[in-house]
Formats: structure tokens, C-alpha cells, sequence
């Protein structure tokens, strides 16, 4: 890779551009950028992956899995069928914010229990300094719980979505 400019000096995978796009995430304390430009895409990203394989810790018979989620949670609820969750897979929280279920409230939410997601699904929106960015599932499998509520203050690689894969 070159950074003499060029034909391509507006390439989005530029060295000094890239340089700069690192500047801003550290000056403006960015989790992720995520730029597309034509078929060329480019993702920085700092922290961990949004999205990790984690085991579930054994309940004791009895307790619900949305159920030692906390006060609040009697509307979240685990799929009825009973799943393997040494496979569940969860999707995190790229960075502090506001959750939101839906694009609007008059809306249904993007994903239910029991939805099947795609790595490019969008599974909510999270607010942060009035920027309203759009979170894509970045893995696939059937939506096995929601772990947030709509107005829930999230924090950075907070669970949001227990997904089991396909």
C-alpha cells in the first residue's frame, strides 16, 4: 500500500486517511467508524469485538433466564424451545448510549425472540450524543433473548441480544 497521491487519492483506504480517521476516534473517544464508499468498506474499531461467544452460567431449576436480569425485566423473555447455550452467541453494545427497539415508536421493533438475523440485520438503534447509529447483528442465528428494554441507558459491550446460531 501506497500513500503517494493519485489517481485514487480519494480511496477510502488512504494511509494518511486512515491516520486521521485513528486521530479522530482517539480525540472525539470513538468506538467504531464504519465507512462505505462505493463496493470499498472500511471498519476501525477499538475495544473488543460487539460481538463474542460466551457461555450462559448454569440457572438453578426454576429461574428464567430474563429473570436475574434485574428489576425491570418481566418483558424480556428466553425462547420457549431450550437451546444449547455453550453455542449462544451475544450481541454487544459498541459503545454508551441510549437502547431503542424500534426506528420510532410507532414502529415495530427490528427483532423479536425468534427471529432470524444476518450479519447485516439491524437489530436496534443506540443514541449516543444525539447521533442515532444503527446496530447491525454481525453474526447469524435465531434472536434466543432480548436483554434490554427501549429507553435502557446501555453501556459499552453491554449484552443486548442473546442470539443462538444456525
Amino acid at each position: 500500500m501506497t500513500s503517494n497521491p493519485g489517481p485514487m487519492s480519494g480511496d477510502v483506504f488512504d494511509v494518511r486517511k486512515v491516520r486521521k480517521f485513528i486521530e479522530l476516534m482517539n480525540e472525539h473517544d470513538l468506538a467504531e467508524i464504519d465507512l462505505r464508499q462505493g463496493d470499498q468498506r472500511i471498519r476501525l474499531r477499538r475495544g473488543p469485538e460487539a460481538v463474542t461467544v460466551a457461555t450462559m452460567p448454569a440457572l438453578p431449576a426454576g429461574v428464567a433466564a430474563g429473570g436475574s436480569a434485574g428489576a425491570g425485566s418481566g418483558d424480556r423473555k428466553a425462547a420457549d424451545v431450550p437451546t444449547d447455550s455453550s453455542k449462544a452467541m451475544f450481541i454487544r453494545s459498541p459503545m454508551v448510549g441510549t437502547f431503542y427497539s424500534a426506528p420510532n415508536p410507532e414502529t415495530p421493533a427490528f427483532v423479536k425472540v425468534g427471529d432470524h438475523v444476518g450479519p447485516e440485520t439491524t437489530v436496534c438503534i443506540i443514541e449516543a450524543m444525539k447521533v442515532f447509529n444503527e446496530i447491525p447483528a454481525e453474526c447469524a442465528g435465531r434472536i434466543a433473548a432480548v436483554m434490554a428494554q427501549n429507553g435502557d441507558a446501555i453501556e459499552f459491550n453491554q449484552p443486548l441480544f442473546r442470539v443462538e446460531p444456525d
